[in-house]
Parts: structure tokens; C-alpha cells; sequence
């Protein structure tokens, strides 16, 4: 299940970022986390921008309602994203339909 928590200010999204890729997208949910690749190096923040705008442009939001909270030089990241108040309509929107080929559903211990 993806890990969405409530915040004063919106909820945050545990992600994990794939940088340098061919493309910007959404793979899925990979153990809790959002799995995303962004084309952008992971050099000066370029990376945490780019995923920033994928998650804004997914849900419709300005850019500068994301925000990284936490794990800025790290894969491993927590977003904000301000405005949304309910987690269940974060992953509707987030998420792929489960028979989509894109979707990344895995568990890492098994």
C-alpha cells in the first residue's frame, strides 16, 4: 500500500527516484513508495524539481505546491504536497489502474 500520511498543510508522499532516466513517469508502488523516474541529473536539485513538477502535473497542482520535506541527496524521498487534504485521492490520481503494464508492484523481501 502506498505510505500517504496527513500533514497540517496538505499530505506527504514517500517516493523513491530513479534519476537520470529517458523520461519523466510513474511506475508505481514499490514497497510504501511512489516509484518515479525523472530524466534530470541528480545534481543541484535539478533531480528533486523534476519530480516536484511530475507529481504537480499528475495532480493538477501548481508546482509550488510540492515541496521536499525530507531526503533531499537521498533516492529515498517524503513530498508535500499542499492542498490535498485526503490521501485516498492522492493515490487514486497518483497510482496506475492495476492491469496498466506500467504499474511496479513489488514487494523487496520476497
Amino acid at each position: 500500500m502506498l505510505n500517504i500520511e496527513p500533514h497540517a498543510e496538505g499530505v506527504v508522499i514517500a517516493v523513491k527516484v530513479s534519476a537520470g532516466a529517458s523520461r519523466d513517469r510513474i511506475l508505481g508502488e514499490y514497497a510504501g513508495a511512489l516509484k518515479l523516474s525523472v530524466s534530470a541529473a541528480p545534481e543541484r536539485g535539478k533531480a528533486n524539481k523534476a519530480v516536484c513538477a511530475l507529481i504537480a502535473k499528475t495532480l493538477g497542482i501548481p508546482k509550488s505546491a510540492v515541496s521536499v520535506i525530507s531526503g533531499e541527496t537521498s533516492r529515498d524521498k517524503k513530498l508535500l504536497v499542499r492542498g490535498l487534504d485526503d490521501a485516498s485521492v492522492a493515490r487514486r490520481r497518483l497510482l496506475p489502474p492495476a492491469d496498466s503494464p506500467r504499474r511496479v508492484n513489488q514487494n523487496p523481501t520476497a
